[in-house]
């Protein structure tokens, strides 16, 4: 089903329905005769002298959207829920297209495409590794497709781990509600380059942690099995057990040119937001806006050791021991040939990594 919803203002409003198949698009051609300018705190509308302040909503009405939703994402639950969230979005004016990814690394396809088109807003429904896809598609080896674009997110995950550090709401209705008042705001991203499983040189985008290690070897475990137990409980098993079986990684990490660590390490994390795993708080200081990365090592930890101070992990009280290392920097290399690489919650490939910071590069409705 096709919906077209076309409003000029002082003339009457007019619909037209088609039929068709595929995926569900909901458009929405607002054509504007009166002068429209754009003030640093919204959308201001003047009009023979009257002046109306519009709100943040009106402007999230105003942009040509599209949503892509990963439908397996949180156990399949995504896709059972999104008649509903489709259907809140409507009531709430809002006019976008439905793109459904259907395979791995889809959704970046989906969200370049869009933007390719012109569309001003993406909002990505899913899971972390859904919000990491749909926000490399904002870039391309040569830069940014649209600069002036922005991401939103309704998080449907397994850890949502991302929408913490924003400070955003899990519950699909307060998320959109949410997304409604937000304004934007620019954050910095993380260009990586890693090995993938392919064995080639592969170069991604991030706004939220990439981590080396322990942490690697986990997100793989969650991912390969069931997370119908929910985020906190999926990602504390798979990290237990993961610890029976991990030996710690030979890792060099370098900041910003300097050497700050050599030897074997539990998790070396290169964060610009602040929790990953289904809730730990690796890097608690870590700002998004910033200009720089909070690099985090943990290293020094037999398995009882590390099972032992795990709560402090997700309680953020572990900076201060000596098993943890903690600097700040714009440039890291991290050089090692076994440890796995996870990144916002995937497991695409392993070390080495270099990762540089990309200042204020996205904006993002959150």
């Amino acid at each position: 089903m096709w919906w077209s919803f076309r409003y000029k203002r002082g003339a009457s409003t007019e619909f037209a329905v088609a039929g068709g198949t595929g995926a569900v698009k909901h458009k929405q051609m607002p054509e504007y005769t009166d002068n429209i300018a754009l003030q640093d705190d919204g959308l201001e509308e003047v009009n023979e002298g009257k002046q109306t302040n519009l709100t943040g909503g009106d402007i999230l009405k105003s942009l040509k959207t599209a949503v892509v939703v990963n439908p397996a994402s949180a156990n399949g639950a995504t896709a059972r829920q999104w008649p509903e969230i489709a259907s809140s979005m409507e009531a709430e004016g809002l006019s976008f297209e439905t793109l459904m990814t259907e395979y791995p690394e889809h959704a970046t396809e989906l969200a370049r495409g869009a933007l390719q088109k012109g569309c001003d807003l993406i909002i990505s429904v899913g899971g972390d590794g859904t919000h990491n896809e749909v926000m490399n598609g904002f870039f391309t080896p040569q830069g940014p497709v649209r600069p002036e674009a922005q991401l939103g997110f309704i998080s449907m995950g397994t850890g949502s781990d991302l929408i913490k550090t924003l400070q955003s709401p899990k519950e699909p209705g307060a998320a959109l509600e949410h997304l409604l008042k937000a304004a934007p705001r620019e954050v910095d991203v993380g260009k990586l380059s890693f090995i993938s499983h392919r064995g080639n040189k592969e170069i991604r985008y991030y706004i939220n942690i990439a981590g080396l290690g322990l942490d690697g070897d986990t997100v793989g475990r969650v991912n390969r099995t069931s997370k119908a137990l929910g985020g906190f409980v999926s990602f504390l098993w798979g990290t237990v057990v993961s610890l029976m079986l991990y030996r710690n990684k030979e890792m060099a990490v370098t900041v910003d040119d300097k050497l700050v660590f050599e030897g074997p390490a539990v998790i070396a994390a290169v964060a610009n937001g602040r929790y990953f795993g289904g809730g730990m708080c690796v890097p608690p200081h870590a700002e998004m806006a910033d200009g720089l990365f909070d690099v985090v090592i943990l290293h020094s930890l037999g398995k009882a050791a590390l099972l032992y101070h795990l709560p402090k992990v997700y309680k953020a009280t572990h900076l201060d021991y000596p098993f943890c290392i903690f600097v700040r920097g714009r440039k890291v290399l991290i050089e090692t040939e076994e440890a796995l690489l996870n990144l916002d919650g995937e497991q695409p490939g392993r070390g080495p990594v270099e990762v540089e910071l990309l200042p204020l590069a996205l904006r993002v409705r959150a």
